[in-house]
């Protein structure tokens, strides 16, 4: 009977031992989030400093880095303000993207699909014996198989690009 108590024993401490990464979709720890802190510019000191701008509260500083002026120069585009007008070279781009009309709350809107789809998703998938990959099991249904789409667009006579093997 020991025995038998010590190999049913065995699974639930070895799956007390697994470790979920970055995929678990919830956030089971109670301690600091690593995502609300900003990195910022370096300081330095400037050649003038009666030609600084007035400080104004609540409003950002010249040390604030800006994720979207960062990306676009990754991407190679030109630097701007957020707020200014569309360069001339993207006006076709933004009107065709908007042609159907633009949602000002679509990410609230889909954060709270999202959140609606795994609570349905997640009614019996917490009782488990050995760790699992809760954002596979989730979204399961969902993910696209790059391999048999490529072959079904080249089936179809559609010009794809090369695209490296599968692992």
């Amino acid at each position: 009977m020991r025995r038998l108590a010590a190999i049913a024993l065995i699974p639930v401490l070895l799956a007390g031992c697994s470790n979920q990464g970055l995929r678990t979709l919830n956030n089971p720890a109670a301690g600091p989030d690593e995502f609300m802190v900003s990195p910022v510019k370096a300081l330095e000191a400037p050649a003038d400093y009666g030609s600084l701008p007035v400080p104004t509260p609540g409003q950002g500083n010249l040390t604030d880095r800006s994720a979207l002026q960062e990306g676009v120069i990754a991407f190679g585009g030109t630097p701007q303000s957020g707020a200014g007008p569309v360069p001339a070279q993207d006006t076709a781009l933004v009107r065709h993207a908007g042609r159907l009309g633009v949602d000002p709350a679509i990410r609230g809107d889909l954060a709270q699909r999202d959140a609606d789809f795994r609570r349905g998703r997640a009614r019996l998938t917490q009782f488990r014996i050995v760790p699992v990959d809760r954002y596979n099991q989730v979204y399961r249904r969902q993910a696209l198989d790059a391999e048999r789409e490529a072959d079904r667009w080249r089936r179809a006579g559609a010009r794809t690009p090369s695209a490296p093997p599968a692992e």
